[in-house]
């Protein structure tokens, strides 16, 4: 009698066709069914392995759900007080200005505690990539209003709907921050569909090639669902999302770099990033915002 294949036999290399980066480490996430930030830390883990820069990557997560962001991405990590990521993470630049530097932070620490790190640290022009998580909700804290809540959304705290003359518009904070000269791309994508995920990738991926320009912030505003803040089911989350949240946060490119001719993308020796500023991307100037 045959011997029961070893699932070293039936899972071999060549029959792979979706491997787990190894920027990610082999712990359990302990996000939410349905929740988006699972599926961007992978995407951003696949972009530092592509782009061969593993060793050369810091990341600022502050207070928040992706609070043990540390646990599950096997690179350089640092915490940073609630809000104040952009702050850390101007000082790692400008320390190690040959870093990839990225902060990942949520609406309710980059839009509420955290807005003047953010605005300053955009307006500065700092050489690094935020990644803001925008599901119109304080998720980690039960469900709260955030500033991104949409208009008469019900939340813990607004159990009547957000009213606007009581309680303020939602902060666009991708259009306000594409407005500040020190920002050099701005962009919003979403991840609830693989289509979509393809689009934030490859948006994720130009943030952290564009910190060789040294022109300013990228800034990639990831519009994602949260099941459990906003009581629905993950499918439910999904079908919401469209139907309510993109109309008030439409997706797409903000901002993007003019690359001026005499800037020249620095390579570092067995780096894959673009040695041509032709290569990264010379498709649009700046778009209206």
């Amino acid at each position: 009698m045959a011997e029961t294949p070893s699932s070293n036999d039936i899972v071999r290399e060549e029959n792979l066709v979706y491997a787990k980066t190894k920027v990610l480490t082999d712990n359990v996430m302990h996000y939410c069914p349905g929740c988006g930030h699972g599926t961007t830390h992978r995407l951003v883990a696949e972009v530092i392995e592509e782009l061969g820069i593993q060793s050369d990557t810091i990341g600022v997560a502050p207070v928040g759900c992706s609070v043990l962001m540390y646990n599950y991405m096997d690179i350089d990590m640092q915490e940073a007080a609630h809000g104040r990521a952009p702050a850390l993470a101007t000082a790692i630049k400008r320390l190690l200005p040959e870093k990839y530097v990225f902060t990942y932070q949520g609406d309710g620490d980059l839009a509420a505690i955290g807005t003047a790190e953010t605005i300053h640290a955009c307006n500065r022009g700092e050489h690094f990539t935020i990644i803001f998580i925008n599901n119109g909700i304080y998720g980690m804290t039960g469900g709260q209003m955030a500033p991104t809540t949409l208009p008469n959304m019900r939340t813990s705290t607004s159990p009547y709907g957000r009213d606007v003359k009581m309680m303020g518009n939602p902060l666009k904070m991708t259009e306000l921050v594409a407005t500040l000269p020190g920002t050099c791309f701005v962009t919003r994508q979403a991840v609830h569909s693989p289509a979509n995920a393809r689009k934030a990738k490859k948006a994720i991926k130009k943030s952290f090639e564009y910190q060789n320009l040294k022109q300013g912030i990228s800034f990639v505003e990831i519009v994602s669902s949260c099941p459990s803040g906003w009581k629905m089911t993950p499918l439910q989350a999904n079908e919401w999302i469209v139907e309510n949240m993109f109309p008030f946060y439409p997706l797409g490119d903000i901002k993007i770099p003019e690359i001026k001719p005499e800037v020249q993308v620095e390579q570092k020796e067995g780096d894959v990033l673009h040695n041509s500023i032709n290569q990264i991307d010379t498709d649009s100037k700046q778009v209206k915002y």
